[in-house]
């Protein structure tokens, strides 16, 4: 975080002091509500923001209870939107199956059929998000190939974080439409 960012009254202890005494507890507190470790790292880091943002214009009476409190209200709101499309959901796991389809792509198997399959794979998921627009795009590719949280590229881009969900909600139907022959095909042969 910017230097310039962070308020003056951080630098003498009133912030680390909550920071670390309720950090653990409020991530363990928001992790078991939530789905995925990065869901959890998101709200906590928008928890802390807004704390930070709060308590440079105002007095917070009671820290515990006030973090809390924010931190129940951003799960209800991660809740309300729609969740983001991950990877997963243009190739579900097929049940039927013995090996997940996502384990044949991303296995360090040196047999010949599977660097094939993984190679068609990769041809065509490069391809296919080629046809996207640069912002879908880039969304889809930090998220699920480079592995950055939805919030860091959002931070690192200045945008919205419901932009970037949004952005990457778009590639992976486009991904899913485009994809799905080779997945049928996969499937059946």
């Amino acid at each position: 975080m910017d230097k310039e960012l962070i308020p003056e009254w951080s630098a003498n202890g009133q912030f680390m002091k909550p920071f670390s005494e309720y950090s653990q507890r409020l991530y363990n507190f928001i992790r078991g509500r939530v789905d995925t470790d990065e869901d959890a790292e998101d709200i906590l880091q928008d928890v802390w923001y807004q704390y930070i943002t709060t308590a440079a214009s105002k007095t917070i009476n009671t820290i515990s209870a006030w973090l809390f409190t924010v931190a129940r209200n951003k799960i209800t709101d991660s809740y309300r939107r729609k969740k983001p499309d991950l990877i997963d959901d243009i190739f579900p796991q097929d049940e039927e199956s013995e090996t997940p389809f996502r384990d044949i792509l991303f296995s360090n198997s040196d047999d010949a059929e599977t660097q094939l399959l993984k190679s068609l794979f990769w041809d065509e998921l490069w391809n296919a998000l080629d046809e996207l627009p640069e912002n879908q795009r880039k969304a889809f590719v930090e998220n699920e190939i480079e592995g950055f949280t939805l919030q860091e590229i959002a931070d690192a881009s200045h945008e919205n974080i419901k932009t970037i969900i949004s952005r990457k909600r778009y590639a992976v139907q486009h991904l899913r439409e485009r994809l799905q022959y080779l997945y049928d095909d996969l499937l059946n042969y």
